[in-house]
C-alpha cells in the first residue's frame, strides 16, 4: 500500500489550508499583535476546517510575502513555535509547505511531527524570485538523515509565480518526476495562488501518471470541486474557504462546512 493511501485511505481527500500570518522578520508581520497574534488566528482557522469536518490540514507561511528561496531560520523557527503551540489541538492529519524552501519544508516537518509535506522538488523556472532550481535528490536525502522516510511527499509539478524552463509539457514532466523522483503524490496548479489549475492539465497529468495520485492544488471551489473530484485523487484548498473567498482573510466556518457537504455528495456521502 502507498504511504499516500496509508495516510488517507480510499477516499479523494480535501487538504485544507491554515495560512499562518506573516512570521517574524518578513515584511508584512505585524508586530504590535506578534507571536501570540499568529498563534490565536491559526486556531481559529484549525478550528473553523476541523468542525467542517476537512480530511487534512496543512500549515503555511503564505503570507510571508516576497516569497524567498532560501528560508530565514527565523521564519522556520517561528512556524515550528506556532505548530507545537497548537500541536494537541490538530485532531486531523496535517502537514506543512514552508514557501519556497524544500530543505526548511522538510526540517519543519520533522520538528512538528507533520504527516506529509507540499514543495517545488523538481524542475527548473524562472521565477518573480529569481531563478529557481529546486533539488530532490538532497531533500529526500535529507528526508532520511532526519530518520522521516515515513513522510509523505506531495511534489507540486507546476510552480505558482514562475514559469518552467523546462518546455516538455506538463504530463511528461510530471511523468519524468515521478519515474526520477518518487513523489508519494503529483499537484498540479494554476499561475498564482487562489488561480485554478486548467482541467485539460489536471487531465492530461493524470493520463500520463496512472500509478501515483494527481490532486489540483490551486484554485478549487464550491461551484468547480465535483467535476475535479471525478479527475483528481483529491485537491488542496485555501482561498475558497476563507471570507469572501479571499486568499487573505480568514476561514469562514459556513464557507468551509458548504464545501465539504459538497465533497461528500460528490464522494457519495
Amino acid at each position: 500500500m502507498s504511504k499516500f493511501k496509508q495516510l488517507f485511505g480510499d477516499k479523494k481527500p480535501i487538504i485544507s489550508m491554515v495560512h499562518l500570518l506573516p512570521m517574524p522578520g518578513s515584511p508584512l508581520y505585524d508586530a504590535d499583535a506578534g507571536i501570540d497574534g499568529i498563534v490565536a488566528a491559526a486556531r481559529k482557522d484549525l478550528t473553523a476546517l476541523q468542525e467542517a469536518d476537512v480530511d487534512a490540514v496543512m500549515f503555511g507561511n503564505e503570507n510571508d510575502r516576497p516569497y524567498e528561496l532560501k528560508v530565514d531560520i527565523a521564519s522556520t523557527a517561528a512556524m515550528a513555535y506556532v505548530i507545537g503551540q497548537l500541536r494537541n489541538e490538530i485532531k486531523k492529519p496535517f502537514g506543512v509547505n514552508v514557501l519556497w524552501d524544500p530543505m526548511s519544508t522538510v526540517a519543519l516537518a520533522t520538528a512538528t511531527g507533520a504527516s506529509f509535506v507540499r514543495e517545488i522538488f523538481t524542475g527548473t523556472y524562472a521565477s518573480d524570485m529569481g531563478p529557481w532550481t529546486p533539488n530532490a535528490g538532497e531533500a529526500l536525502r535529507y528526508r532520511n538523515r532526519l530518520g522521516r522516510d515515513d513522510l509523505v511527499m506531495l511534489y507540486n509539478v507546476s510552480a505558482e509565480f514562475a514559469d518552467s524552463m523546462d518546455k516538455r509539457p506538463l504530463a511528461d514532466r510530471a511523468r519524468s518526476a515521478v519515474f526520477s523522483s518518487i513523489p508519494d503524490a503529483v499537484l498540479v496548479s494554476g499561475a498564482i495562488t487562489g488561480e485554478a489549475a486548467e482541467m485539460t492539465d489536471l487531465k492530461s497529468v493524470k493520463e500520463k501518471v496512472t500509478d501515483t495520485p494527481v490532486l489540483a492544488n490551486t484554485g478549487v471551489r464550491h461551484n468547480t470541486v465535483a467535476d475535479i473530484l471525478k479527475i483528481a485523487d483529491g485537491c488542496i484548498v485555501g482561498s475558497s474557504l476563507k471570507v469572501d473567498g479571499n486568499t487573505w482573510n480568514p476561514v469562514d466556518p459556513e464557507r468551509a462546512k458548504e464545501f465539504m457537504q459538497i465533497v461528500k455528495a460528490a464522494r457519495g456521502g
